[in-house]
């Protein structure tokens, strides 16, 4: 196996979707299967456990993981410390939700891949809220996440961009006709659909406590993806980063 091989299966890894990682990769998702497969087939172990909907890792893909994450490591390591004093190579780790990966990378990292084209990046997935944690324990060098209510001396932070929180309603349910209070939504009789956790609800529970609002809460859950799916159920009114839904 070699280097390409094994930095293709990390970030199948990593995004657990095999469309998404043949074009991360620039392959054809016959392509990026055929070397998931070599793999496997020279490990004669599966690393994934799959289905028409969902990819795992199975438990030798688990144990694979690392040991792909290490060895590019020590070759990157390696190829680095041939190079000369003046290129600016080595490897930059970032960490991102799946839906800055598609939103924000992408613009963000296209001139810094022609100005210094032997950094090699590497992407890490996860949820946004973790994302300070991984810069501050070291395990990654750049996040792309939300700024912090307080922001710790020892991590810069450069703001990139303001995205809103937005408030989303079905068309057809009951909560498209919620209770309109002085021409705006009254949040204080309208079904709401909010997070359970994270920046998204505490500064939406800020912004309630300076009104003095009580809220409707109808339900609370966990994640953008499923205030989505609840609202388009007609479970209430739920509020998202108005980047989750471009």
């Amino acid at each position: 196996m070699d280097i390409r091989e094994l930095e293709i299966f990390l970030t199948v890894a990593e995004l657990l979707h095999f469309g998404r990682a043949s074009q991360a990769c620039n392959l054809s998702p016959s392509a990026l299967t055929r070397t998931i497969q070599r793999l496997e087939e020279k490990l004669e172990q599966p690393l994934f456990v799959r289905d028409n909907r969902t990819v795992i890792l199975s438990p030798a893909g688990e144990r694979f993981k690392t040991y792909a994450r290490l060895s590019i490591q020590e070759w990157r390591s390696f190829r680095d410390s041939l190079k000369t004093e003046q290129t600016v190579a080595g490897t930059l780790s970032i960490y991102a939700s799946i839906t800055a990966v598609y939103s924000l990378l992408p613009q963000l990292l296209e001139s810094y891949r022609s100005c210094y084209p032997d950094v090699q990046l590497e992407l890490r997935t996860g949820a946004a809220e973790q994302a300070v944690a991984q810069v501050q324990s070291g395990e990654i060098d750049l996040a792309i996440a939300a700024l912090p209510d307080r922001q710790r001396s020892t991590i810069e932070f450069l703001p990139i961009i303001t995205i809103p929180l937005i408030f989303i309603v079905c068309k057809q349910s009951a909560a498209a006709a919620a209770p309109l209070k002085g021409g705006g939504l009254d949040l204080s009789r309208a079904p709401l659909v909010l997070p359970q956790t994270g920046l998204s609800r505490r500064r939406l529970d800020q912004w309630l406590k300076e009104h003095r609002i009580t809220p409707n809460i109808n339900s609370e859950v966990s994640g953008n993806e499923a205030i989505i799916a609840m609202v388009r159920l007609g479970c209430g009114i739920g509020i998202v980063p108005r980047l989750v839904l471009e």
